[in-house]
């Protein structure tokens, strides 16, 4: 036989100029493209991506210190309606009164000259001419639990 036939035999001398730490049996696993037409792939700015999310955050939370906001006002205007009703219902309850007032009934207070009140069933429209009062004050309606419901506040719209 001749030499050009015979198998190629490994030599002992030949060392393999790829270093062994960077080849892999799973190139599909690499965190980079592993081959001429593998994708691009671009590490990510992290400051871009922090600020971003920080801006997002902020109008998050912006949004929800808004809607606080409103609830808290709300919340604040419910408290200070109760409390006119309860000065109402303190004068309602310090007026002079003709009768006894009955449940779902509406009536008026109204201020005299001298600084008292009277609670009375003549709404301020009815009296003409005649009206004897230093003000009226409010209309209101006596509910089931003996509590004044103000359905209209002459000091409260001044």
């Amino acid at each position: 036989m001749s030499k050009e036939r015979e198998a190629p035999q490994a030599r002992p001398d030949f060392v393999n100029p790829i270093d062994i730490d960077k080849i892999t049996e799973t190139p599909g696993l690499l965190p980079y493209a592993h081959t001429a037409g593998g994708a691009v792939i671009r590490p990510e700015d992290k400051g871009k991506i922090r600020g971003r999310a920080m801006a997002a955050m902020v109008q998050q939370t912006d949004r929800q210190m808004q809607q606080l906001y409103k609830q808290m006002e709300v919340l604040a205007n419910q408290a200070k309606e109760l409390q006119r009703r309860v000065q109402v219902s303190e004068m309602i309850y310090g007026a002079d009164m003709g009768s006894e007032p009955l449940v779902g009934h509406t009536y008026h207070l109204y201020e005299k000259h001298d600084g008292g009140y009277v609670l009375s069933m003549v709404a301020p429209s009815e009296w003409g001419r005649s009206f004897k009062y230093a003000a009226h004050v409010a209309t209101v309606t006596l509910l089931a639990d003996h509590t004044w419901d103000v359905k209209a506040d002459e000091q409260r719209e001044k």
